[in-house]
């Protein structure tokens, strides 16, 4: 059985002063719910977990189960470089309520091959959730190559993975060789329509955060093969998407959303606020899809 089918934003952290905005974020939750979304992901790379201390990761993680409570699947993203310590926080997403698990390679030590496929058989041994494996070379180091998804299809938790290498040449091969053996998603908002039409089961989406009801239909479009009505849509979309990464994720997201008023666009150090002129450029794109006034 997936984890979901369909689209689940990887949720963005509301700040306020350095510190967790829990009244935004309650806001969030139910603007993505309201949204129709298939799954939360919780500190997922959008989340700014590598900012938290583990106190606020716990905390924040507590109140979204509790907040979306069983509305739909909360994904707790509990990965690292540090094996023992991904073990540790992945039990504890397990004991607050998550439902499933996503966690990205092991970055900067990097490991070969045969690492990744043992990192992630001692975190699969030591939960009882479905995990989504994160592959995200551009930021780790690490890439999962399509033979190695293959491996840890064989490991008793992982169900799935995300795919946000950005080579539809990679995710072609995965979804071939592991098809009925492993789920597959989407990585990238730019990619999910390709992807679906190859068998992905969809997307975990940064864009939304911002526009739910945009990608809901977009995805569940291509997941009944109405290819042409998705593709309209994923063009209507596209530069409002690559908008969101024309800085570092999710500098430009936390502005969206800022302009929904969801929350004031807080980021922590290393990011920083998004530079005026592409600001000016991502509000033109907002209001011309209908998103803000």
């Amino acid at each position: 059985m997936s984890i979901f089918t369909g689209f689940a934003p990887a949720m963005i952290t509301a700040f306020k002063n350095d510190k967790i905005d829990y009244n935004s974020q309650k806001n969030i939750i139910e603007h993505l719910i309201s949204g129709k979304v298939d799954a939360i992901v919780v500190l997922g790379t959008t989340g700014e977990p590598s900012t938290m201390t583990l106190a606020e990761r716990e905390e924040l993680l507590d109140f979204t189960v509790k907040v979306v409570a069983k509305r739909v699947p909360v994904i707790a993203g509990s990965g690292g470089n540090n094996t023992a310590e991904s073990i540790n926080f992945s039990k504890k997403c397990e004991a607050l309520g998550a439902d499933a698990l996503m966690i990205v390679t092991p970055y900067y030590n990097k490991c070969t091959q045969n690492g990744i496929v043992a990192h992630f058989k001692a975190i699969s041994d030591a939960v009882n959730l479905p995990i989504i494996a994160y592959n995200v070379p551009s930021r780790t180091g690490v890439n999962i190559i399509p033979e190695t998804a293959v491996k840890l299809a064989e490991l008793k938790n992982i169900k799935a993975i995300k795919e946000a290498s950005g080579s539809m040449e990679q995710i072609s091969d995965v979804i071939r060789l592991t098809r009925g053996k492993l789920d597959v998603y989407s990585g990238d908002d730019a990619l999910t329509v390709p992807a679906i039409s190859l068998g992905a089961k969809g997307v975990i989406s940064v864009a939304a955060n911002a526009s739910p009801t945009l990608i809901a239909n977009q995805t569940h479009l291509a997941l009944k093969g109405d290819f042409k009505a998705a593709t309209e849509v994923n063009f209507k979309i596209a530069p409002f998407v690559k908008l969101l990464f024309s800085e570092v994720n999710p500098i430009p997201l936390k502005k969206a959303m800022e302009y929904l008023k969801l929350c004031n666009g807080e980021v922590r150090l290393p990011l920083t606020q998004m530079e005026e002129a592409n600001s000016v450029k991502l509000k033109k794109e907002m209001q011309g899809l209908g998103l803000i006034k």
